[in-house]
């Protein structure tokens, strides 16, 4: 039966979403070099779009588009959808934290122990003909309390990957309860901020959660940390970040994402502050690749088309409410 949802794609995805969006019936139009001036008009002619961070779906643009009945977004984070806006108006809003939730993990433990046993700083070094051993005396992970500040799919990949090396873990989620083990403890939020060494943030982009990281929750830190951010860069107020670098608050900070992430945009300040992170030995950056490697490709389009079917079999009211309950969880 074919089904009356009509589909942009206006990013780039694996061909998997398309085989089975035909194998579904569906028809679609796979646009990932459309001009983003060019989407609200096309849209017009579709009852649902998929994107990952190419536009921002607020509520001024997707009031004119009130045809639209399904927003999927090809990524965890949901940062660039006015969630609210979008339930509120019987817009479905589905995504595929569970997809990448592996990659990122992968790469917090990287950034982790690429920061506890210098290994970024040693190759530098060892470039410049310089062969310091002692200078990289590093720390081993087994000996670490590690907080883990969100225990969503992300989080808790980090948590379970983490705990392989026998360090101690303590988690922390507002919104989730009952999700401790034997080697994973279920935490305050105090807890987690005066007991650990190690803390990884592993929370969406909210209201809620913007510039979290702050001097004022800095200074309520039990102990000098490493600091890591997979999350979104507006979580963080980056001079806080800096200057609890300076004062050795922050011991070491490994970070995905920043606050601003087009480069060849930042103004004075904003750059003045990066080429700063970038000289430290003890800072490392990444280009928002936590999610992105050829496996998360593949499974980000298989398991958004696994919603979209159900999203079909269920009915939009159905799919709003089961989705509203895991809406914050990447």
């Amino acid at each position: 039966m074919k089904s009356n949802l009509k589909l942009l794609i206006v990013d780039d995805v694996h061909e998997s979403l398309m085989d089975r969006l035909t194998n579904m019936s569906i028809d679609y139009s796979y646009q990932p070099d459309i001009e983003i001036a060019s989407i609200p008009s096309i849209l017009q002619s579709y009852t649902g779009i998929v994107v990952r961070s190419k536009i921002q779906l607020n509520s001024q643009f997707l009031s004119n588009q009130p045809q639209l009945k399904l927003i999927a977004r090809a990524g965890s984070g949901m940062d660039n959808i006015d969630l609210k806006f979008a339930v509120e108006n019987g817009i479905a809003c589905i995504n595929a934290p569970e997809a990448n939730a592996n990659a990122v993990g992968e790469l917090a433990v990287g950034l982790l122990l690429s920061l506890n046993r210098r290994i970024v700083k040693s190759n530098r070094e060892v470039n410049k003909l310089v062969w310091d051993r002692e200078g990289n005396r590093g720390l081993e992970l087994s000996n670490a309390i590690v907080g883990i500040i969100g225990f969503g799919n992300t989080g808790s990949s980090v948590a379970h990957k983490l705990s392989g090396f026998g360090c101690q873990i303590m988690a922390y989620d507002k919104y989730k309860t009952g999700y401790g083990t034997n080697q994973i403890k279920e935490s305050s939020l105090e807890d987690v901020m005066s007991e650990s060494d190690i803390i990884s943030f592993h929370i969406p982009l909210t209201f809620e959660t913007e510039k979290w990281i702050s001097d004022e929750w800095i200074s309520k830190l039990g102990k000098n940390i490493t600091l890591l951010n997979l999350s979104r860069g507006g979580i963080m107020d980056t001079k806080s970040v800096i200057s609890s670098l300076k004062k050795g608050k922050i011991v070491a900070f490994g970070t995905d994402v920043l606050e601003n992430e087009r480069l060849t945009s930042l103004n004075a300040d904003e750059r003045q502050d990066f080429d700063w992170l970038n000289d430290q030995d003890n800072v490392i950056i990444t280009p928002h690749i936590g999610g992105w490697t050829k496996e998360s490709y593949v499974g980000i389009s298989e398991v958004l088309a696994d919603k979209i079917e159900a999203f079909i079999k269920t009915g939009l009211n159905k799919a709003n409410a089961s989705n509203m309950s895991t809406l914050f969880v990447v």
